[in-house]
């Protein structure tokens, strides 16, 4: 799969841009502020129909402006694919493939497969456990349109039980009838949810130890541990169980929704015990695994977006991973950093064309 060219208009700090790329490697230079980010991001949102950086749409409207446009043309198994992401302050944003919308976002996920490398990948480590799922389920979602679908109704149902908790409590009353409704309903999906995760990470941490092993050059042990309450009882057991709990509370307190993914480095901690250097590697290793899989699942090689990846590896690592875009198996690549000598220097390690784009 191979992203041909790109034309943006009036997304973040461009009013009208496009380009033109190469199939393999793509690197994007200049200062800090001149949009960098921006265009990678840009790629991301034609794959995700959102903003890897920026969560709330409007904001990646530019300044000033009242509507956006992203617009990409691929190349897909021998095919040409246009996707239009668009969005109107006060209007719903609209994706559309070959000229007609999706009627569900969800429905697109998955199509364009992409990976993004970036140094807010920090907060996997440092942020709450949120994060950390989002990242499990947005890996499992490009290749699984059933388990996306049972996330987004298991947090539905998720949000009307918390709603009927917080009811409970503003007129002082209780119907364990209707809360018995939701308790099933969250059982049903969750557990499928929770089978899904588990199954992924018991196929997804070998990939990662070894991408790890090959990035550190290092003996160093490290892991990844699934946290969940499921393991140790059903999920309609525990919301039984929670329920004093959750109605002191006003919310549902046991549940998939508080799974968490344990980063570990000698079986501690790597937040605590990890160097910055071993961070950065872990997240990498993350990352390059989820391209693994990804494209074992799909079959289709990922795009895989390096932002300023300087800032989280130093030089050697660097070229290390634009080497692999010289294995078949690896596919297009598109990197930004502020200095254009060091980054064509890393590029021209390997035996493939590329781009520079001077911004």
């Amino acid at each position: 799969m191979i992203l041909k060219s790109l034309s943006l208009l009036n997304y973040k700090n461009f009013d009208s841009r496009s380009f033109t790329f190469n199939d393999t490697i793509n690197c994007f230079v200049g200062n800090n502020g001149v949009g960098k980010t921006n265009i990678l991001d840009a790629i991301y949102h034609l794959s995700f129909g959102k903003s890897y950086f920026n969560p709330i749409a409007s904001q990646n409207i530019r300044h000033n402006e009242d509507f956006f446009v992203i617009n990409g043309d691929y190349e897909k198994s021998s095919k040409t694919e246009k996707i239009v992401v668009s969005l109107k302050r006060g209007q719903k944003k609209v994706i559309k493939r070959n000229s007609k919308a999706y009627d569900k976002f969800s429905e697109h996920i998955g199509f364009l497969p992409l990976v993004i490398i970036s140094p807010a990948d920090r907060d996997l480590i440092s942020e709450g456990s949120d994060i950390r799922r989002k990242f499990i389920d947005n890996v499992i979602s490009q290749s699984d349109k059933t388990y996306l679908t049972d996330l987004i109704k298991y947090n539905k149902i998720l949000a009307q039980r918390n709603s009927l908790l917080k009811y409970f409590a503003l007129n002082n009353t209780f119907n364990n009838d209707t809360l018995e409704v939701y308790n099933g309903q969250l059982s049903d999906f969750g557990t499928r949810i929770f089978e899904k995760r588990d199954a992924f990470l018991q196929e997804f941490i070998p990939i990662f130890k070894s991408r790890y092993d090959a990035i550190s050059n290092s003996k160093e042990n490290v892991d990844l541990v699934y946290k969940s309450d499921l393991f140790s009882t059903d999920l309609n057991t525990l919301l039984i169980q929670a329920i004093n709990k959750d109605k002191a509370l006003n919310y549902t307190s046991v549940g998939i929704h508080k799974d968490d993914l344990q980063f570990n480095i000698e079986e501690y901690p790597i937040k605590k015990f990890g160097s910055q250097g071993q961070q950065k590697s872990f997240l990498v290793a993350l990352k390059l695994a989820q391209f693994d899989f990804i494209k074992q699942q799909s079959g289709v090689n990922p795009i895989l977006l390096l932002d300023d990846i300087f800032d989280k590896l130093d030089e050697q690592r660097v070229a290390q991973i634009i080497k692999l875009v010289d294995n078949e198996n690896f596919g297009q690549l598109f990197i930004s950093d502020t200095h254009a000598e060091r980054t064509e220097k890393a590029v021209k390690q390997v035996h493939q064309s590329y781009e520079i784009f001077n911004l």
